[in-house]
């Protein structure tokens, strides 16, 4: 089996993640913060450490600004319910992810303002059209760091620098790059950061969060147990009880903990050197295939691990269908959750097939699947 769906979830997760979990599943058991007993002082330990670790990684000023989600979608949501109000402007990107556009959409229903600020056919936002959409209304821009569908790196420290000057609130979805790629969110002036635990940071299903600047005010959309300050019937106001409620995934903490040490270890720039190097590998020999067409930027320098591609005069989806059944290749085809982005690269309404390189990865999985396609196209001639 070849696995080529790294933008959907990592597969496989490094031996130490799986092992963290079944470490705390059998002796960290505990609720953190519910109790004082060993069990939920160990289970509060891995939040708290889990928390230190996606700061540092992060540079964020303190763990207290890391705020736990149950994916991007969550954090995403969290942030844009908790700072926009009626009569707010918010300006975004036609690559985004619909995490971003169906809150966003959902906002402009309720009467808020929304500009869409259209990307090149290798998916780049324009940092000048950015600036030119603020106005006196603009209250947030919001931008994926890297696109799910061409793996197109935008520009976030050119966007943050001039949100900064305009005295507008910015938001990052690092869905696709947390862990891939550094991320210093006061270098990029970034005020809002949502990532997930389950794709770059090696890290189970059903994490990840948001970071939340210090000079950012978000409004709780959830409210009910925090294990602190017990003895009010008020939500607590400091962070990061403020933003969360309820009992937090310690289990899957475990997990991602050891995803974010796993890359501390072996270090984000050797992760990323492999990545870009199967990643370059792949896009020219799908180049070199006569009938193939890959979209995006050709500069591995520009671009995540993420190659969409389609073959002329073929479904995406049935081509998938043969890679997976007969070749057993993992791949995605359709639109992605991102149709604005398909429409920008001219591939909506029929999607594209993309291949995700992950750092487990080998060049024999890459040649592979060039075979596979080569073959798939020529019979399909």
């Amino acid at each position: 089996m070849i696995y080529l769906d790294n933008a959907a979830t990592s597969f496989p997760k490094p031996r130490e993640v799986w092992q963290a979990m079944e470490e705390h599943w059998f002796h960290k058991g505990g609720n953190p913060g519910r109790s004082g007993h060993r069990l939920s002082l160990e289970a509060g330990r891995v939040v708290t450490q889990t928390r230190e670790a996606l700061a540092e990684m992060f540079h964020g000023e303190s763990s207290r600004q890391i705020i736990f989600a149950s994916n991007a979608t969550d954090a995403i949501n969290m942030a844009l319910k908790g700072v926009l109000k009626p009569g707010d402007h918010v300006i975004t990107t036609s690559m985004e992810h619909n995490s971003v556009l169906r809150p966003l959409r959902d906002f402009e229903q309720r009467g808020g303002g929304l500009s869409i600020v259209p990307c090149t056919k290798e998916g780049f936002v324009s940092v000048e059209r950015i600036r030119k959409e603020i106005k006196r209304e603009t209250r947030l821009v919001v931008v994926g760091h890297v696109s799910n569908l061409t793996g197109t790196i935008q520009p976030i420290e050119e966007i943050g620098r001039i949100c900064r000057e305009k005295g507008v609130l910015f938001m990052v979805d690092a869905a696709q790059s947390a862990g891939v790629m550094p991320i210093d969110v006061q270098k990029m002036w970034i005020d809002l950061l949502a990532f997930t635990g389950h794709k770059g940071l090696f890290g189970p299903q059903g994490t990840g969060g948001l970071y939340v600047a210090p000079h950012v005010e978000v409004q709780p959309y959830r409210l009910g147990g925090t294990g602190s300050r017990s003895d009010s019937q008020y939500h607590p106001d400091f962070m990061p009880d403020r933003l969360e409620a309820g009992t937090l995934n310690a289990f899957g903490l475990s997990g991602l903990l050891a995803g974010v040490e796993f890359i501390k270890k072996e270090g984000m720039s050797k992760i990323r050197e492999r990545e870009a190097f199967l990643t370059v590998r792949l896009v020219d020999g799908l180049r070199a295939i006569k009938g193939v067409e890959v979209y995006g930027p050709l500069s591995h320098e520009k671009r995540s691990c993420v190659v969409s591609f389609n073959i002329a005069g073929l479904d995406g989806a049935e081509v998938a269908f043969v890679l997976d059944n007969r070749f057993e290749i993992m791949t995605r085809p359709g639109l992605h959750c991102a149709p604005l982005a398909h429409e920008t690269m001219g591939t909506f309404p029929q999607g594209a097939i993309r291949m995700s390189v992950g750092y487990f990865n080998s060049e024999r999985d890459i040649d592979q699947a060039l075979e596979a396609v080569a073959l798939i196209a020529e019979e399909g001639k």
